[in-house]
């Protein structure tokens, strides 16, 4: 994606808005957080994509040998480095990019981490490719994924009306299953499919997939 990209300008007009907000159900992503840190060994190298403003690779931090997490976003990624700068983190990379940027090298990671974002992503397939070649062999891969068709009707038939107003970025309506399939077809073995919530309905798979 590109800075001119619909997504990405929509992610970097509402980046002030989006970091000023706070967390719908903060024990649910603490529960999150909790399950990377115990299936991942302490001082490991780690990527995100999607990083949005860096709330998840900054609690992440101490436990981490380093995090490298990206986002499509400019203003996500400003956001996040001045949050890193402010909390004095420095095992923390903010770079802009995507999952399937070949900067970011090969057989590199120990767990790579993908939250709420799979949804938004137009080539799944790509960016899946590219987590599976980021990975050392049996490195981790954790997604927490909105399964749109899960929600309200009326949001699913509202989300294409918000697009083509630039109110919404993409959203693609998948489900776990397909996720689940896209994840296999990779080259990833499923260990785990969870769900986090802490409160409300939980529209949110979390999938944990290891690389083969």
């Amino acid at each position: 994606m590109t800075a001119h990209d619909p997504s990405t300008r929509f992610w970097n007009k509402t980046a002030r808005k989006y970091a000023a907000s706070a967390i719908g159900d903060p024990a649910g992503f603490e529960r999150t957080l909790e399950r990377v840190r115990m299936l991942v060994p302490a001082g490991s190298a780690m990527f995100e994509f999607g990083c949005g403003t860096g709330t998840a690779a900054l609690k992440l931090a101490p436990h981490a040998g380093h995090i490298l997490a990206t986002d499509i976003s400019e203003e996500m990624i400003t956001i996040a480095r001045e949050k890193a700068a402010a909390e004095s983190v420095s095992n923390v990379s903010f770079e802009v990019g995507t999952a399937e940027d070949p900067r970011w090298g090969e057989s590199r990671f120990d767990a790579a981490l993908g939250f709420n974002i799979l949804h938004l992503v137009p080539n799944r397939p790509a960016a899946l490719a590219g987590i599976h070649r980021l990975l050392k062999p049996g490195g981790l891969f954790l997604s927490k994924s909105v399964s749109l068709a899960e929600m309200n009707p009326v949001i699913r038939l509202a989300v294409p009306l918000m697009r083509a107003l630039g109110q919404a970025p993409y959203v693609a309506t998948v489900t776990e299953a397909t996720l689940v399939s896209e994840i296999e077809a990779t080259g990833f073995q499923i260990e785990s499919r969870e769900r986090h919530a802490m409160k409300g309905k939980d529209v949110r798979p979390v999938i944990i997939a290891r690389k083969v």
